[in-house]
């Protein structure tokens, strides 16, 4: 039973850093939580005990970046920046001022290639993979540009209330 003591005393000494980090990879509280209880159940079907902090961190480093490589472009840009096939109800629609504003901003703020992958998606609704077909770059690509359109849009109308 030394075994299981010193795993637990390694759980409770390593768990909340490395729980951190793979909340930041993967912002994603439940399967974070699994990485790193999957890393100390590793460690203990492999009989390790003398590990280091360092080793514990790359342990779940690695198995993030394994789970993310496992996900489909799709799926990692959804994981990652929740862009896609949100839902807003009526009311939470905005206002003609908030709309004129968000016009604006997209028309002024924004690079051409940006501006250009925003009206591919919201005004002519097409899907991440026609904007790229259409525009010749990559789906990822195509969300990058969308979450810069986002994040400016975001920064612009939080400033003006």
């Amino acid at each position: 039973m030394p075994q299981i003591n010193d795993i637990e005393q390694l759980f409770k000494a390593h768990y909340t850093a490395m729980h951190r980090l793979a909340m930041l990879i993967l912002r994603d509280e439940d399967v974070a939580r699994d990485i790193v209880h999957d890393v100390f159940e590793s460690l203990l079907n492999a009989g390790l005990t003398d590990v280091s902090a360092q080793y514990l961190l790359r342990a779940v480093r690695n198995r993030c970046l394994n789970y993310l490589r496992s996900l489909s472009t799709r799926e990692r840009v959804k994981e990652l920046y929740a862009l896609d096939e949100r839902e807003i109800a009526d009311e939470e629609l905005p206002d003609e001022e908030t709309m004129a504003q968000i016009h604006s901003t997209v028309t002024n703020d924004l690079t051409a290639a940006c501006r250009r992958v925003v009206e591919l998606r919201f005004t002519d609704g097409k899907s991440y993979k026609e904007i790229a077909t259409t525009l010749g770059v990559s789906e990822v690509a195509v969300y990058k540009h969308l979450r810069h359109a986002i994040d400016v849009l975001r920064k612009k109308l939080s400033q003006n209330g």
